[in-house]
């Protein structure tokens, strides 16, 4: 059995939850969130908590499941209550991001402008020129918006030029070595 999927799930203040034939709702004040889960793991409301059921005579399948559909649904009510961040930073000469509207338009070393458009429950935002903020209630939603626009411009490996995570490292290659 999952160690995870056995954990229960508190539910904060604000934030009601609802599971009906294997699909749970959780609406919040930043928005709601739908997931179907797998039929053979049921979902129960205890008083403030959320309990996945994994049935004992499961398979590995249907076990491994178990831990995935509680931190799934863990994240679903840490959204719509909290919400989810992620920082980029751009690295790179005249490289710099703005916001206008819901646009996020990049200037990273092409001929043109890349302009990239919130999804629905994004918003970006830049501090400076050189950090971009995409933040959202979704957490799958906010990690694909933010490698989307990593990959505009992936980190190239001997100035460190590019949009990157701002926790990730970059290990940079040695350049030529001139001649004797």
């Amino acid at each position: 059995m999952s160690r995870i999927g056995k954990k229960p799930i508190a539910i904060p203040a604000g934030v009601t939850v609802t599971c009906e034939n294997s699909v749970v709702t959780v609406k919040g004040a930043k928005g709601t969130l739908v997931r179907e889960l797998d039929p053979a793991i049921t979902c129960k409301i205890e008083g403030a908590e959320i309990v996945m059921v994994c049935p004992e005579n499961a398979n590995g399948d249907v076990q491994a499941k178990h831990g995935l559909y509680r931190a799934l649904v863990a994240n679903m009510v840490k959204g719509v209550h909290d919400g989810f961040t992620r920082n980029l930073i751009i690295n790179g000469v005249g490289y710099k991001a703005a916001v206008q509207g819901d646009k996020l338009v990049l200037n990273i070393g092409y001929s043109h402008p890349v302009e990239v458009v919130a999804p629905k429950g994004i918003k970006f935002e830049c501090p400076t020129q050189t950090e971009i903020v995409v933040s959202g209630f979704d957490k799958e939603l906010v990690g694909q918006t933010a490698a989307n626009i990593k990959a505009k411009r992936p980190v190239e490996p001997y100035h460190a030029y590019g949009v990157r995570y701002k926790e990730e490292t970059v290990i940079l290659k040695e350049g030529k070595k001139a001649g004797k």
